[in-house]
């Protein structure tokens, strides 16, 4: 009589998920091809091993499971109702972990594999665009997923693993993070087209002290570096309206509800004067970061030494 439960199986015995799963993930594929042949010798033959280690490794799982999952027949064997639900998972399971070795050896060519590449807001209309097109002209098959973040959010992706390298300002100084400054924009005073300084070309930040302004939330890079502008002005910004993204801030001041320390933009907005700021020096480092020694595919090492080229030529001039 075949006994379907065995009262002395290990699993019943650590009660732990993880350690069940270490017990049992090197014998799947062999229970598989066993299930599939329903013969040993002829399983052991097509996967390769000795019969003996097949026979071995399935008393062993058997005994982890404290299930029969053959009826044994000799050589043959043919599957126990338990070993028939059993197989069906472990199917799943054995496909899922193929399409991810697919899916990573793909991600990993390095003609074809993919880079997972963050940058800022304010680089995503023409900055980002004309990378990439550049890029690809040589490595035509690489992919991309692209996410656009402000600074701070970039970088706990890249933290996380989320991102293989990200476009950002300021230039990160962290232990855990490689970067190198690729490039410097300059910041200019934004003001409404009917604004009493409008006409001006240029302009002393500190002349704009009682202006309202309008800005990023705390935590964007732009924002501290607005806040330090002005408190090197001399003065603390009057801020009414806080946002995400640069281009709602012009169109903000375009309402005329302040001014803004911006950017240029990709393409001039009507309803706003540009004032390029004398004093103090207003600009942004932009520079590109990655995880110190997390070890790079083929297409990210490639794109990374492509960024690194770019430097004091990655903005439009």
């Amino acid at each position: 009589m075949v006994h379907q439960q065995r009262s002395q199986g290990r699993l019943s015995q650590t009660g732990d998920t993880e350690d069940v799963v270490a017990l049992l993930a090197p014998r799947l594929a062999h229970f598989a091809g066993v299930a599939r042949t329903e013969h040993v010798t002829r399983a052991a033959q097509e996967m390769r091993v000795p019969q003996s280690t097949l026979s071995r490794a399935m008393a062993r799982l058997e005994a982890d499971l404290g299930v029969d999952l053959f009826a044994r027949r000799g050589r043959t064997v043919s599957l126990t109702p338990a070993g028939r639900t059993f197989l069906a998972s472990v199917e799943r399971a054995l496909a899922e972990v193929g399409r991810a070795a697919d899916e990573v050896r793909a991600d990993a060519d390095p003609a074809a594999g993919k880079v997972a590449f963050g940058f800022l807001h304010t680089m995503g209309a023409e900055t980002v665009p004309g990378l990439l097109h550049t890029f690809r002209a040589d490595h035509p098959r690489v992919r991309f997923s692209l996410v656009q973040d402000y600074g701070e959010a970039m970088l706990k992706r890249l933290r996380a693993g989320e991102l293989d390298l990200c476009l950002t300002s300021p230039v990160p100084d962290a232990p855990d993070l490689v970067a190198r400054r690729l490039d410097e924009q300059k910041l200019r005073l934004v003001v409404p087209a009917d604004h009493r300084l409008a006409a001006r070309r240029r302009i002393r930040l500190a002349e704009a002290a009682d202006e309202t302004f309008v800005t990023l939330e705390p935590g964007y890079g732009l924002r501290r570096i607005t806040d330090d502008l002005c408190r090197e002005a001399g003065f603390k910004p009057r801020v009414a309206f806080e946002g995400e993204e640069a281009e709602t801030l012009r169109g903000l001041v375009a309402a005329g509800l302040g001014v803004a320390l911006l950017p240029p933009p990709a393409v001039p907005r009507p309803g706003v004067a540009e004032l390029t700021v004398t004093a103090p020096r207003a600009a942004r480092e932009i520079g590109v970061a990655w995880l110190e020694g997390h070890p790079d595919t083929p297409p990210v090492a490639a794109f990374k030494k492509f960024l690194l080229a770019k430097r004091g030529k990655l903005l439009p001039t």
